[in-house]
């Protein structure tokens, strides 16, 4: 579920629901083995916590429990993850565990910026070193659009590329739908001057904006709830066509990543 505190404070920054006080305590059982894992792991690897369980929306059986760490390799991660999704599996649907290191924080690249906002206010922090305790709070502007949201542009070449490689074009389907509509819902961020990451209002309201695209988006809302199983043709002319014309947008309006120290 959507996070109904997610948005703008009067001084312009951005604000979400995520807080540990709102933890549901039915999930406490699944972090509390996260944090003992984590620390065998590697007593000096952050863990942090996101998603509808770090803004009290989650459901028991429906929802993921996603965290995230510091320090840990992508291979050590993966393990953690498969380990609590099967010892969870009666609570949540997944346990997805994303893997960063501490230098992926560093810098002025769009990409290093864009992982302290999220770190800042859509993580919650749960063990070792607190990374984003001296993080400011960030301007819901362009500039956290576009390094919060990444580089369409980018995904969308990869995306060519696996189905050149002949994978799972409903798998591929659910990822680029999710991925293109969040980058939807930085563009209405920016159009409107606002902040969210609502993907089915978001589309509703560019397609508002953008009458022709209306139904190409609502076909991604369908295929981001996996309700749809789109085959590789599909996928392909979505890719060709309202894919290409969100990437077009975000470029004009937000712009794309940037690689080096400048912005």
């Amino acid at each position: 579920m959507h996070d109904p505190l997610e948005g703008v404070t009067s001084l312009g920054t951005i604000e979400t629901g995520a807080n540990r006080d709102r933890v549901p305590a039915l999930f406490e059982p699944v972090l509390d083995i996260a944090v003992v894992t984590v620390r065998a792991a590697n007593r000096d690897a952050s863990l942090y916590l996101y998603g509808s369980v770090a803004t009290g929306t989650a459901q028991a059986g429906r929802s993921d429990v996603d965290l995230l760490t510091v320090g840990l390799s992508s291979g050590e991660v993966a393990a953690i993850g498969r380990a609590l999704s099967l010892r969870f599996s009666d609570l949540c649907r997944a346990v997805q565990v994303a893997a960063a290191q501490p230098t992926d924080f560093l810098g002025e690249t769009d990409e290093a910026y864009g992982g302290r906002v999220f770190l800042r206010h859509y993580c919650v922090h749960l063990a070792g070193p607190d990374l984003h305790s001296t993080l400011p709070d960030f301007s819901a502007d362009v500039r956290a659009a576009r390094g919060f949201n990444g580089d369409l542009a980018q995904h969308a070449q990869r995306w060519w590329r696996e189905l050149e490689e002949d994978c799972d074009p409903v798998q591929l389907s659910r990822r680029l739908a999710r991925k293109s509509l969040l980058a939807v819902a930085g563009l209405v961020s920016v159009h409107d001057a606002t902040w969210t990451t609502d993907r089915t209002a978001a589309a509703a309201r560019w397609a508002g904006l953008k009458p022709a695209l209306a139904s190409d988006l609502r076909m991604l809302l369908t295929w981001a709830s996996g309700n749809e199983t789109p085959d590789r043709y599909a996928v392909e002319a979505a890719l060709d066509g309202v894919v290409a014309q969100i990437v077009a947008s975000f470029e004009t309006t937000i712009g794309l990543w940037n690689s080096g120290d400048s912005h």
